[in-house]
């Protein structure tokens, strides 16, 4: 279960909940933590709420990985939906949050199958709708 180089577990509701979001849509966005020595899930966002709910729902000074089920109409008036993966890691936080975040990125998100986009954002600017707009286009 744990990674040899992260030694990071990875707690089998952060899978059961991201299916959920992915193929049900029970979730708008899923907020995870690690606690210890595993991911953990923090929040779970209700189809109903936001971008804005779900940017407010991470710490201002603590790392976070999160996914995000954006909704968006193509040029062509499509209806689409692309899953984000959000690697939030804010300049405020500590060193060694932000490393052990990093080093376990990579082995957590492959465990998420069904990742469309990666975000990786430090200051709140750098994951602003627009910016998740264009990257989904």
């Amino acid at each position: 279960m744990a990674n040899a180089a992260s030694g990071m577990a990875v707690e089998d509701e952060c899978k059961l909940k991201f299916l959920e979001l992915k193929s049900k849509r029970n979730y708008r966005f899923i907020v995870f933590r690690i606690d210890g020595q595993q991911v953990v899930v923090e929040k779970l966002g209700k189809p109903e709420e936001t971008y804005d709910d779900f940017t407010a729902s991470l710490p201002a000074d603590e790392c976070r990985y999160a996914v995000f089920d954006f909704d968006f109409t193509t040029a062509e008036n499509c209806q689409k939906s692309k899953i984000f993966f959000i690697a939030w890691s804010p300049d405020s936080s500590r060193v060694r949050m932000k490393m052990v975040y990093a080093s376990s990125k990579d082995r957590f998100k492959r465990e998420l199958d069904g990742i469309q986009v990666e975000l990786q954002a430090t200051d709140p600017s750098e994951m602003s709708f627009d910016i998740i707009k264009s990257r989904a286009l």
